[in-house]
């Protein structure tokens, strides 16, 4: 009887989770309903699968048995415009969802308004609102909710008798989320509580009822609800299957897939490690059948296909994930790194008993990925390629201000609300309460459909079976669900990801060859980790703006390490995760690392299997390796017990089954209890935030290329992160690093600037991009007209080349971009309104006449370095021609530098410190602490710790400089200040201003 129920997934409208929703309907006794989303089909296929669930009987996440219960699942879609119920679209089966997602995949790919009369559909059932049609066509149906039976009273009906049906709408569980459901209308209109009216909301009674109670409300028509019911039991989802759904063949056959991998392999095979490595052949020959019996020939060529495209065009990419584990893909060029120099298991990436698909991450430049993207699509047609989508949820910041905006709460007082120093006064407000008490409900709720970060599919059948396709700002066609649902219905995904630290090579080398005509083969890898300028850096922690290793946190490990080679960096890519650093195995490490002699080992097989990481996990190969030498279990079983603990798979039965058999193996191969029972421990206490080895050996392969770049040719390099936009920090530190390398860095200058950073010899021109309020047609423009027609050769000649408008010349003027005509900032000022007036409309181009300009003479007019260092941090965000030093009110510099602080641990010290980034720790007191890093007035980086019972809230005031009271704590060698004082130091006042 249920015809029209809503999930979650009605966005910012319904309230019900898919599982709960059929809860409810099973203490309700329901077992017919239609899932009927608004204006989406992202839960449809869970729903399908779910029902299949309860039939089959369950165990939830809190353990608790659910016997079997029969639901027959029927899906569709509810289409609205403006808010407006259309009609309400029922498959009958498998065709008519695909008919449904067609439709609506044309009006979103199109951009256009669903139209108020639907198209003729042969495998779908419409229902329309009562009132809203009287002429109905075979398979359309009017809705009758109970409240509207009376109303039905003397109309003529007869001739649609058969073609009336139960319409009772399921969008809530009960009052207290019908109150949740108004929150969330307010939020989707963008408009307050007290102005929503009955139009905006569902009906209060939206809930299940029993239906039983639902009949007897139609007892007057049982004709109807006989309508009903025959609808819902012609409707099946039974051809719905799930499982192997991608891609089947990359050439036209399962054989000539695999002949054409084969062939790739072996000539690979030659080309990483010779003609006589019988080893590589022998993995390259036990993968290959693997991969063959897993099906997974074409996902491989697919793969090896796209990277060949991205070679073919110049492009560079990196192969990183489990996927680098496999010899196959190194000797195909998908990954540079070496499994078999790393000791990398296959099986960590594919195994026979591997329940859920792996995936290949390829990054690519940020610039180059969508090319990629277009490649795949038009290779493998739109109806069967789509971007993968994602969904994102209320989470605790989102809710406080969606909530206190539906509330009318003045955005000062929810911006008091969120701001972390006054968490503790907001405890006890009773509209913060009041807030979090919605929150309640409302976190981690779907809130809008967006686009994964790199997820393509590739499927066999359209896509169009499974969900329908929206069209994001990306412009790509994108499934409307994320990749749990994909992989849950058997499609694997290809990440292919966009990284700016590819671009940060890419363009280096491309700077290196026109600055310095210099060819660099930046793919020799060999040569590279056994530099010793290379490894001087990486020890040192000075590698700023190198891909993964230039945060504070890595820069700190790598001090603490002594990190001088690419095996030790492979490892502190992995300990640096969150979750290694908090359980305390980062510092053993360290001090392993520094006294590998006093290293006891908890069993002989964890000195065998882990001898090269001092018995420590440090890889989720680590896992397999312990699960395999310890207990006896093969390497599948024992990815999947570390797949199990991730937390994705932790309920599964499976991984419980293979817990037991842990225990047991290990009891029969007489492992002690209490040892086993330990090992177990760090087993499980490390695998859910493990790092593959494979992933750190990618990242630090790239960390050494950007370490050579910046060591032998640091201009260039710095140049290209700026250019790139990508890094660790804020654009004015690689500024700061760029001064460093002895290059001279110039304002932007129209005669001298490109849209981006130049370089030539050690003359850095930052770009037009950079200044704030330039116009996108000017940073192109004012550039290509130079160099197709000379030289600026004065305001007036600027003004009438590019039709400068009065606001965009006083831009212009004030960063100092016409300081090559000799005039002042002031002088300018007033030259530009004698060409401009007040007026901001731009001046014709090319004159055929020039007439003269009226001479004047100007007073002797004052220029102001203060003045122009607050113009440079209003356009540019930081000051060029002078540091922020420069600008505070006192002289005082503090008593120590950074580069004394090793000599003064224990010690109390002030300091002066630019301020470059900060982040927030929780503790496991449910407190919380924070960590700063800063520049000191020799442009030297240090380190400062703030621990909750100094710092009780937030610390940070913004950027500018500190003053800094602490002791010096000495940490494996690398020192930092424990804060005890800290205050915001002010700067000069603006001239401009005070006048």
């Amino acid at each position: 009887m249920f015809l029209n129920v809503h999930s979650q997934y009605s966005l910012r409208y319904g309230t019900m989770h898919i599982e709960n929703l059929l809860m409810e309907a099973r203490a309700k006794r329901i077992r017919q309903l239609v899932l009927t989303d608004i204006n989406n089909s992202t839960g449809c296929m869970e729903f399908i699968r779910t029902c299949r669930k309860h039939g089959a009987g369950f165990e939830d996440r809190h353990g608790v048995y659910w016997p079997p219960y029969q639901f027959k699942p029927i899906v569709g879609i509810e289409f609205r415009r403006d808010e407006q119920l259309l009609y309400i679209g029922i498959a009958r089966n498998r065709e008519g969802m695909k008919e449904l997602n067609d439709f609506l995949t044309l009006h979103n790919l199109r951009q256009t308004p669903l139209p108020f009369e639907p198209p003729k559909f042969q495998h779908v059932y419409l229902v329309f609102p009562y009132g809203r049609r009287s002429k109905l066509a075979e398979n359309e149906f009017i809705g009758i909710r109970a409240s509207e039976l009376n109303s039905m009273a003397g109309k003529p009906l007869s001739h649609l008798q058969h073609q009336l049906v139960v319409f009772h709408p399921v969008t809530v569980k009960d009052k207290i989320e019908y109150r949740l459901h108004q929150y969330l209308r307010a939020i989707g209109l963008n408009t307050v509580l007290g102005k929503l009216t009955e139009k905006d909301t569902c009906k209060p009674d939206e809930f299940f009822v029993d239906e039983r109670e639902l009949r007897a409300k139609f007892a007057c028509c049982d004709f109807i609800v006989d309508n009903t019911q025959k609808l819902l039991d012609s409707c099946s989802t039974d051809e719905y299957t799930f499982g192997k759904k991608n891609k089947k063949y990359f050439t036209s056959s399962a054989e000539e897939d695999l002949k054409l991998l084969t062939q790739l392999a072996m000539k690979g095979l030659k080309y990483r490690y010779g003609a006589d490595s019988k080893e590589a052949l022998r993995r390259i020959q036990s993968e290959l059948k693997v991969i063959a019996d897993l099906d997974f020939c074409a996902y491989f060529l697919i793969t090896w296909d796209v990277v060949r495209y991205g070679m073919e065009r110049g492009y560079y990419h990196v192969g990183r994930g489990s996927g680098a584990n496999s010899i196959v893909a190194y000797c195909l060029k998908i990954t540079d790194v070496d499994p078999i120099a790393l000791g990398l298991y296959f099986e960590r990436f594919l195994n026979y008993k591997r329940s859920s698909p792996p995936d290949f991450d390829i990054d690519f430049s940020w610039d180059e990925r969508e090319d990629i993207q277009n490649y795949l699509f038009e290779k493998y047609g739109r109806n069967h390629t789509a971007l993968l989508g994602t969904m994102s949820s209320f989470k605790t910041r989102a809710v406080i201000r969606e909530v206190g905006k539906v509330m009318g709460l003045p955005k000062s007082e929810i911006d008091d609300f969120v701001d972390p120093s006054k968490e503790i006064a907001n405890r006890n407000n009773p509209v913060f309460k009041k807030i979090m008490a919605v929150g309640t409900f409302m976190n981690d709720m779907p809130n809008q459909r967006s686009i994964h970060a790199g997820g393509i599919l590739i499927s066999e059948e359209p896509l169009t079976y499974y969900t329908a396709l929206d069209l994001p700002p990306k412009g790509m066609p994108t499934v409307q669900w994320d990749m749990y649902e994909a992989e849950a219905i058997g499609l694997d995904k290809y990440d292919i990801l966009s990284q700016r630290g590819i671009g940060h090579i890419r363009e280096a080398v491309k700077l290196i060859a026109q600055n310095r005509q210099k060819q660099i083969d930046i793919h020799d890898f060999k040569a590279f980790k056994e530099d010793p300028n290379l490894n001087a850096q990486l020890k040192a922690g000075t590698p700023i703006g190198c891909f993964y290793v230039e945060s504070p946190a890595m820069r700190q490990l790598l001090k603490k390490l002594g990190c001088d080679n690419y095996l030790t960096l492979v490892a502190a890519s992995s300990i640096i995760r969150p979750g290694v650093a908090s359980s305390g195995m980062m510092k053993m490490y360290i001090q392993s690392y520094h006294a590998p002699d006093k290293v006891k080992y908890l069993h002989p097989v964890m000195e065998e299997q882990l001898g090269d990481t001092f018995g420590i996990m440090v890889y989720q190969e680590d896992v397999i390796k312990v699960c395999c030498g310890y207990a006896g279990l093969d390497l599948a079983d024992a990815d999947i017990l570390r797949r199990g603990m991730s937390g994705k798979y932790r309920a599964k039965v499976e991984f419980d089954r293979l817990a037991q058999r842990f225990f047991s193996k290990a009891r029969d191969m007489g492992r002690e209890e209490a040892v086993t029972a330990e090992v177990w421990r760090q087993i499980s206490s490390f695998a859910g935030f493990s790092f593959s080895k494979a992933h750190s050996a990618s990242f630090a392969v790239e960390s050494y290329q950007s370490l050579f770049l910046k060591t032998y040719y640091p201009m260039e390099f710095m140049v290209a992160v700026l250019n790139n936009y990508g890094g660790f920090y804020q654009r004015w530190v690689y500024v700061h690093a760029l001064k460093q390398t002895g290059a001279q860095v110039n304002l932007p200058c129209v005669n001298h600037s490109d849209a981006e950073v130049n370089i030539e010899k050690d003359q850095v021109y930052l770009g037009f991009i950079g200044v704030q309020g330039l116009e996108n047609r000017l940073i192109e423009l004012i550039p290509r007209e130079r160099k197709i027609n000379g030289n600026y050769a004065d305001l007036e000649d600027l003004i009438k080349r590019t039709s400068l408008t009065l606001e965009q010349a006083l831009i212009l003027i004030r960063i100092g971009a016409l300081r090559f005509t000799g005039k002042s900032k002031k002088e300018l000022l007033w030259e530009v309104h004698n060409h401009l007036g007040n007026s901001n409309k731009p001046v014709a181009g090319h004159e055929l006449f020039r007439l003269p300009v009226k001479p004047y003479v100007l007073p002797a007019l004052a220029t102001d370095w203060v003045e122009d260092a607050y113009q440079e941090l209003e356009l540019l965000g930081f000051p060029l021609s002078v540091s922020m030093f420069d600008l505070l009110k006192t002289s005082y510099r503090g008593d120590v530098l950074a580069k004394d602080l090793d000599r003064h641990e224990g010690r109390v010290v002030k300091m002066l410190g630019n301020y470059v980034c900060e982040k927030t720790v929780h503790t496991s007191q449910n407190s919380k602490m924070w960590f700063g890093t800063f520049i000191d007035s020799e442009g030297d980086f240090f380190d400062t710790a703030h621990f909750a019972n100094r710092t009780p809230v937030y610390p940070f005031r913004g950027k500018g400089c500190y003053l800094i009271l602490g002791r010096v704590l000495m940490d494996f060698g690398v020192p930092s200040i424990e804060v005890m004082q800290f205050a915001k130091l002010p700067i000069v006042d603006n001239p401009v201003l005070k006048a």
